[in-house]
């Protein structure tokens, strides 16, 4: 991680579960560390939860990434205040799983999906790329994914909604990502980490009952790889890393 040190992380959706986690991993490792979320008062809960020396390294900014002047105005405020980003975790994401593409009156739950799981990393990438080019032609951005984004699961009581869709769009935008970052010359590096399932606050209702009985990652577990794949040399890119829990059968 040495290359990555004192330099600029921005995580998305850094309030609660991988984002949070992954908040705490980039600054116990050196990391100058900008969570971006709409529960600020979380982010900066995590200062507690992480050694003396790494405390000073979290910043909290309130930002809804659906929001594409918010975005543009957080990420010039974090180039403003803590310099260039290096490495940009796309993790917020959202879905609706209690009801079916099928039903009525569902469209404002499909267009939140949408609206955050891929124009929301459409906004923050742009915003990112841009400061690392402006900085050299270095640079990292992680586009949380999910085993969803490779295939359709049937998940017991839970209707999947436009959740997998909206993942397997983010399995293209990687390859879309690192087709774009070499046609502009850069060695800014793609990767899409999809776990299985993850314990975290996205799982509600039905979801949240049938996790009780399946084997499942800890956010903690997504953070690590992640640190793993920043750590890789220059000349190597992880453009994939699905993870699964022991035991996992869908």
């Amino acid at each position: 991680m040495e290359r990555w040190s004192n330099r600029v992380a921005v995580v998305t959706g850094a309030s609660s579960g991988i984002g949070a986690a992954t908040v705490k991993y980039l600054a116990s490792n050196g990391m100058v560390t900008v969570g971006l979320a709409r529960r600020v008062e979380r982010i900066e809960s995590l200062r507690d939860e992480v050694e003396d020396e790494a405390r000073e390294r979290i910043h909290a900014l309130k930002c809804d990434v659906t929001d594409e002047q918010q975005v543009v105005r957080a990420f010039a405020e974090i180039e403003r205040s803590y310099g260039p980003i290096a490495v940009l975790v796309n993790n917020a994401g959202v879905a609706r799983t209690s009801t079916s593409l099928l039903q009525p009156k569902n469209l404002q739950d499909i267009r939140d999906v949408i609206d955050t799981n891929i124009l929301g990393v459409i906004i923050c990438t742009r915003e990112a790329f841009r400061s690392m080019k402006a900085q050299g032609d270095d640079g990292h951005v992680f586009l949380i994914n999910s085993i969803c984004g490779h295939r359709v699961p049937i998940f017991p009581n839970t209707k999947v909604n436009v959740y997998p869709p909206s993942k397997f769009a983010v399995t293209a935008l990687t390859e879309v990502y690192r087709q774009e970052f070499l046609d502009q010359q850069t060695k800014v590096k793609i990767t899409s980490i999809s776990p299985g399932l993850v314990d975290t606050e996205i799982h509600v209702g039905e979801s949240r009952k049938a996790l009780a009985s399946m084997p499942y990652l800890k956010p903690e577990d997504i953070a690590d790889a992640l640190i793993y794949c920043l750590q890789t040399p220059p000349n190597v890119q992880v453009h994939e890393l699905t993870i699964k829990p022991i035991g996992e059968t869908i």
